[in-house]
């Protein structure tokens, strides 16, 4: 992720005497995405990756933290929290929230073969089914209130037909939320820059820290819109197919759920069109800072309508 918060080595060596994870060696900035700053901490011990954050509140952090070491523990490819010696599993560095996971193996993909993505709509399939017995929930903080919100926020600076057609979709997806679908702990940015691969096989999911309740067709729609996407913000149904199949081979879907899946879609892109809008007109300061294009998601939205 972007780096907004730069950390000396001094601060590193005083934050490390609270882990048993040996002497530090190095940190390096880890420069993609847009929410937390990112790195790559090397010590003694190991690799691992460090995060600072912008945004979350310390309050905040246990769930996501919690979360991925329950994941973790039953059979979901993700980062494990490093337990600090008090046997808390956040901290805090530079007077904001910090903590530090695992590293993985593996590395993001620009462009997903179908195998690869039938084994990460497995893993994701796999992830709901590991997830309904978490006993912690958080509200989606990035709906139908927060569309409605951001919405306001936006329309000064949007042109005519944008600002339309952003009104337009949250009012139809006012009336199609999706709530009587199976739900429980979602993902909800499983991008293909939050999926390191290993080959043709999944090596961990990543950021975990937009993850909340939610319907499940809503976090596979997200997941598709994304891993499917074309150059010009088209679907490509080949690839579409083979995510839904894998996710599938793990957790059919009720016809219920593939009735609502296109309207999912919808959601998904009106989701990250906003996101993407307020990052590029009200964007943060940060050292390296990387902005992403905010009409892919409106432009593969238009194909959806």
């Amino acid at each position: 992720m972007s780096v907004y918060t730069s950390v000396s080595d001094e601060e590193m060596r005083e934050f490390l005497t609270q882990y048993d994870l040996g002497e530090f060696v190095s940190l390096q900035g880890i420069a993609q995405g847009i929410t937390n700053s990112n790195y790559f901490l090397t010590t003694s011990a190991g690799r691992y990756v460090l995060t600072v954050f912008e945004v979350l509140k310390q309050e905040e952090l246990p769930f996501f933290l919690l979360l991925n070491q329950h994941l973790s523990n039953n059979g979901v490819a993700c980062p494990a929290p490093i337990v600090r010696k008090n046997g808390k599993l956040d901290s805090v560095l530079a007077g904001k929230p910090a903590c530090v996971v695992t590293c993985l193996k593996g590395s993001d993909t620009g462009w997903a073969t179908e195998m690869q993505c039938f084994h990460t709509g497995a893993m994701l399939a796999k992830m709901h089914l590991a997830g309904q017995d978490f006993p912690l929930k958080m509200n989606n903080p990035r709906y139908n209130k927060w569309w409605h919100e951001s919405a306001q926020q936006l329309l000064p600076v949007l042109n005519e037909s944008d600002a339309a057609l952003l009104l337009e979709e949250i009012a139809f997806l006012d009336d199609n939320l999706g709530g009587h679908l199976p739900s429980g702990i979602i993902h909800a940015d499983l991008f293909k820059d939050n999926v390191l691969l290993d080959g043709e096989q999944v090596a961990g999911f990543i950021d975990f820290y937009y993850a909340c309740n939610g319907n499940f067709m809503y976090d596979l729609a997200i997941a598709v819109n994304d891993w499917a996407r074309t150059a010009d913000n088209h679907l490509d149904q080949p690839l579409a197919d083979a995510f839904i199949r894998g996710y599938e081979s793990v957790r059919p879907l009720s016809d219920e759920e593939r009735t609502y899946f296109p309207i999912a879609q919808r959601a998904g892109c009106i989701r990250f069109w906003v996101s993407r809008l307020l990052d590029f007109h009200f964007p943060q300061s940060g050292e390296m800072t990387f902005i992403k294009d905010p009409n892919a998601f409106r432009d593969l939205l238009l194909t959806l309508r």
